[in-house]
């Protein structure tokens, strides 16, 4: 991934935690090369980033959990290969391969600890859009609560991902104003959709992670087929994006 330029400091920063060890991380990532496996033909790529700051940890676990159900609704629909990026701590943004055993990669996703560091959006951007340039990537869906970069740079890059046809999905916990309308640029110039990222709506997370998930695998056909109210409100979005 490309370097990005160092963002102003964070204020009322949380102190940072314990620290996993390099070797856990390093094995992390030599585990998730080993469980990739070659793209199902004809199946969708999603890319799941996350924003792993120390502000995110009263929460972590909730997101894992959420996250998990998306993957098992993908497992219902099949077709799908996902890949887990993340950024944390002193320049560290790291990323899987696409895999499609899904139980793995949660197991992996449980592994990762929340440290002390500033948003890196711009670089989960450029990497999807390499990605993207490489073989079709038909969704990204990121998870965060800050943005502390250059907003007309993020810009840019989320309009070349639309031009991609890979929109991006932002689920923003908290009320940040300044993330609030980085976030919803970056979807609508993407062509994808913001939500509020609840931890008091889990179970309406959960089914928008899903409708994601299927939109990825088989596009808004697959959506309109299945039917269920977040799968409505997915074309919604995505429609009401596309008309702008």
């Amino acid at each position: 991934m490309s370097d990005e330029k160092t963002p102003a400091r964070r204020t009322n920063q949380v102190p940072q935690g314990p620290r996993s060890d390099s070797a856990a991380v390093d094995a992390f990532v030599r585990q998730a090369r080993a469980l990739a496996q070659p793209g199902t033909k004809g199946g969708g790529r999603l890319i799941l980033a996350l924003d792993a700051t120390m502000s995110r940890q009263p929460t972590w676990d909730l997101a894992c959990t959420l996250q998990a159900e998306m993957f098992d609704a993908v497992g219902r629909t099949g077709g799908l290969n996902v890949q887990l990026v993340y950024f944390r701590g002193f320049g560290e943004c790291r990323s899987s391969r696409f895999v499609s055993d899904t139980d793995a990669l949660k197991s992996l996703m449980t592994r990762i600890d929340c440290r002390g560091g500033h948003t890196q959006i711009g670089k989960v951007l450029s990497h999807a859009l390499k990605e993207a340039e490489r073989e079709k990537v038909n969704a990204l869906v990121y998870v965060g609560d800050a943005m502390e970069e250059d907003i007309d740079d993020l810009a840019e890059k989320a309009g070349r991902l639309g031009l991609h046809g890979l929109p991006v999905f932002i689920f923003q916990e908290g009320h940040d104003p300044v993330a609030e309308t980085a976030f919803k640029e970056i979807s609508r110039l993407s062509k994808g959709a913001w939500f509020r990222f609840d931890r008091n709506a889990a179970s309406e997370l959960a089914k928008l992670l899903s409708a994601v998930a299927v939109f990825a695998s088989g596009g808004l056909k697959a959506l309109e087929a299945r039917g269920q109210p977040e799968d409505r409100l997915m074309i919604e979005h995505l429609t009401g994006n596309r008309r702008r």
